[in-house]
């Protein structure tokens, strides 16, 4: 359009850029599985030890984040895809949804996951919505108790911090993840 070899030549670069980039955000997620996959056992120790790292660090540093006391409406959509990210929402399900997980180890609950997943992508996208719906119903029916029964006035005497128990929680799940990939072979 510019009517010049110059212009159609410079042209080029962006065009293969922006392919390139397309083909590496399709494909780098597998190969980044095929990676974890092969290096599972250092992946776990590390893993592990992370964790039991940030365990170790939310029961020395006590404080409780300021920004994160109070929530504006407009950011609650992000702060909960922000905590469902950091809490590892899904990820649970990865290993039966490209079958890493051999069929003497799924107990029923995860074999019938298992099914439903693999059935098809529908099938995939309906569990999520009925898990995050129900997590949404639970939640908001107990805030709503809280809120009409109790008051906002005992919620703010009566907060506790969870802090310590989450911090210990973490340390015994690396733990546990450690011994497993320390002995696995």
């Amino acid at each position: 359009m510019a009517r010049s070899s110059r212009a159609l030549l410079a042209a080029l670069w962006p065009l293969a850029a922006g392919h390139l980039l397309a083909m590496l955000l399709m494909i780098l997620p597998f190969a980044l599985l095929i990676a974890l996959v092969e290096w599972q056992r250092q992946t776990q120790i590390g893993a592990g030890l992370l964790v039991i790292g940030f365990g170790i660090f939310r029961l020395v540093d006590r404080r409780h984040p300021r920004a994160l006391a109070r929530i504006r409406p407009t950011q609650l959509g992000l702060w909960s895809f922000a905590v469902a990210i950091a809490h590892g929402a899904g990820l649970m399900l990865i290993p039966i949804y490209l079958g890493l997980c051999r069929e003497a180890d799924l107990d029923q609950g995860h074999a019938a996951a298992g099914i439903l997943i693999n059935a098809d992508l529908g099938m995939a996208v309906l569990v999520a919505v009925v898990h995050a719906t129900a997590m949404i119903a639970a939640g908001g029916c107990a805030a709503w108790l809280v809120y009409r029964y109790l008051g906002l006035t005992f919620v703010a005497r009566s907060w506790f911090n969870l802090d310590t128990s989450w911090a210990v929680s973490l340390i015994l799940v690396g733990a546990i993840a450690l011994v497993f990939g320390l002995t696995s072979a």
